[in-house]
């Protein structure tokens, strides 16, 4: 969880937009359980749609002349491409968009999820004991994603041509297989029983296996938990994944350059030498 926009200003408005869009979609806000977004971009509540079904209530804002692409529309066309997932995607049951001061506001009213996530922070800080059968169904649910037709891009390949030499030091691998990737799986994220994958703004095409190399990026700190994904996932370690690995492994060795995730640095580094070595 992040805190909230640094000016009252901006916070005073985020929450004023996020009561009046709960009266717009007929939701009632609980008490209690807000949770901001990183740099205080969304917000989000616990609610209950008229009916008194448990729901959640996120609003996001952007300048009004990025109030649109891929992030943008992330939920909506998840919802219309994937619906529920089987049960392990949380559906979207309405949308409410406004604009106000130079400002867009989107809020998406979704079924709750009230089983907590595997983790707090996206890079796992403990082994976790999860049965085979949650694996299964993860690799499963990621499988059905995979085989998604769609027209959004999580990856392009400018980037994996730019960044792969210039962050893990080998020439871009050839991608022999584009899939489509909810591409931010991370455990926090992950729920465990039931498993529900959250968070669908940015999904869209990738390298084969890029899921897989994602969750292992985050998993680092934990060996026995990573061997596990690597044995759960073979596309990681063979020849397909390269461009997989080595784009996501890029990914996050930027981000360190910017700062962030910096207790992963050393995994990661130890990771592009492994890749360069294949």
């Amino acid at each position: 969880m992040y805190s909230p926009p640094p000016d009252p200003d901006t916070e005073r408005s985020i929450r004023a937009h996020h009561a009046r869009a709960a009266k717009a979609l007929n939701a009632r806000v609980e008490p209690g359980g807000e949770f901001w977004g990183w740099a205080g971009r969304t917000l989000g509540a616990p609610a209950r749609t008229a009916d008194g079904t448990p729901a959640w209530l996120r609003l996001v804002s952007v300048p009004a002349d990025k109030a649109s692409g891929k992030l943008w529309d992330g939920a909506l066309d998840a919802q219309h491409a994937f619906g529920d997932l089987d049960g392990h995607r949380p559906a979207l049951l309405a949308v409410h968009d406004a604009v106000d001061d130079g400002t867009a506001y989107r809020a998406e009213l979704s079924v709750r999820v009230d089983q907590p996530v595997l983790s707090d922070d996206p890079i796992l800080q403990h082994d976790l004991q999860l049965p085979d059968c949650w694996w299964q169904e993860l690799a499963g649910t990621l499988e059905k994603v995979a085989v998604v037709d769609t027209d959004r891009v999580a990856v392009r390949q400018q980037y994996i041509d730019r960044a792969i030499p210039q962050f893990v030091g080998i020439p871009a691998p050839a991608v022999t297989c584009w899939t489509t990737a909810h591409s931010d799986v991370h455990w926090a994220n992950l729920t465990a029983s039931p498993l529900r994958l959250l968070d669908w703004e940015g999904w869209g095409r990738a390298p084969e296996g890029f899921d897989a190399a994602t969750l292992y990026a985050y998993t680092l700190l934990q060996p026995d938990t990573a061997a596990r994904v690597r044995n759960v996932f073979p596309i990681l370690g063979s020849p397909p994944g390269l461009a997989a690995e080595a784009t996501v492994c890029a990914q996050l060795l930027q981000t360190v350059a910017r700062g962030d995730n910096l207790v992963l640095e050393n995994q990661l580094r130890n990771w592009s030498k492994e890749l360069r070595r294949r």
